[in-house]
């Protein structure tokens, strides 16, 4: 019996911590606004295709799941505009909202794709594409550098 109540105080342990350190992603632009100008952040937004773009799915897995981007998340709102070729992924309302984001800023429709806006809704800085070389530090440079500005 203490065997059974110790792996279940560890299992929830681990559980809640590994949900402690998932990723904040908000989905809408005003709520990203909000966010930032309490908070002080600057807002990350994150264009992707989630369910078609590969070099999408492997910045995921090399940049975003990295405990270098985990640790350096919190300095930022984080705000994902998804454009899924399934319908099923996202809402029609959010497949709408996220239409007007990439028809106002990602005009090229370029996957993947950040813009930076410091607090003050201000573009300070965009990085797109990612290479079959799979090597994020171009990335980890990029935020690196928008948390000085």
């Amino acid at each position: 019996m203490k065997k059974l109540c110790f792996l279940l105080l560890i299992t929830s342990t681990t559980l809640l911590t590994a949900q402690h350190r998932e990723l904040k992603w908000v989905t809408n632009f005003d709520t990203a606004k909000k966010l930032s100008k309490r908070t002080h952040k600057p807002i990350l937004m994150y264009f992707t295709g989630s369910d078609w773009c590969a070099p999408c799915k492997m910045l995921k897995e090399d940049f975003f799941h990295s405990p270098e981007f985990k640790k350096t998340a919190k300095d930022f709102v984080l705000l994902e505009v998804d454009y899924p070729r399934r319908e099923d992924i996202i809402t029609e309302e959010q497949r709408q909202l996220n239409s007007q984001l990439i028809k106002k800023f990602n005009k090229e429709k370029t996957f993947p794709k950040i813009i930076v806006f410091n607090s003050r809704e201000k573009i300070i800085g965009t990085i797109s594409a990612y290479s079959q070389l799979r090597d994020p530090s171009g990335y980890f440079s990029f935020i690196h550098d928008m948390l000085k500005k």
